[in-house]
């Protein structure tokens, strides 16, 4: 029996691309619209700038936030639609083909990238955290994962069923642990200003 006769069920991870996808949306949405208040207005202060350390103007105002010569957020706005499409044409039954699968792999797995990227920068480089970016990073995060699992475990990948499997039996611990790792760098970086606070 092959893998397309007889795919692995899709509907969790349809609506994990439809839900994550919309709260990206969101995020790159409400990102852009403060980019656009601090242009139209340079002593606009963002919603988001909290303190010292929860500051979206820090971030925005960067060279990181504009890593391709245009702000980040409007590829969130280009590409979040496209997940949540994936996610609905699942969700309507569509089963596709090994390439799709693969192609949503490569791209999941680029938007993991680039947000592993921006919190190193975030926590190292900047020197401050954007809430709204936080957000978009705590929705690729499980995107990508749970899209390279479905891969692995259909057979995508070549002889990857096992792996996925194994992978599979720990999948929430894992996302979990990834979770708390991000966490854990977070308040070791700020850990002075935290400590400050009490």
């Amino acid at each position: 029996m092959t893998t397309a006769q007889h795919p692995t069920p899709v509907r969790g991870l349809a609506w994990l691309h439809i839900v994550g996808g919309l709260i990206g949306l969101a995020s790159a949405l409400a990102l852009t619209i403060e980019k656009l208040a601090g242009l139209a207005d340079p002593t606009y202060v963002p919603t988001c700038s909290l303190n010292p350390i929860i500051s979206c103007g820090s971030v925005m105002d960067s060279p990181q936030a504009a890593v391709l010569g245009f702000p980040n957020p409007l590829i969130g706005i280009a590409a979040f639609p496209v997940v949540v499409t994936v996610g609905v044409a699942l969700l309507a039954g569509y089963r596709p083909p090994r390439w799709f699968w693969l192609g949503l792999l490569a791209g999941t797995a680029l938007g993991a990238a680039f947000v592993h990227w921006l919190i190193w920068q975030s926590l190292y480089e900047i020197g401050a955290l954007c809430p709204y970016c936080m957000v978009v990073w705590a929705v690729v995060i499980p995107m990508f994962w749970y899209t390279l699992l479905h891969v692995l475990r259909d057979g995508h990948l070549g002889g990857g069923r096992s792996l996925g499997a194994a992978l599979g039996r720990f999948h929430s611990v894992v996302l979990v642990l990834w979770y708390l790792l991000v966490v854990v760098l977070i308040l070791i970086r700020f850990w002075d200003y935290w400590s400050s606070l009490f």
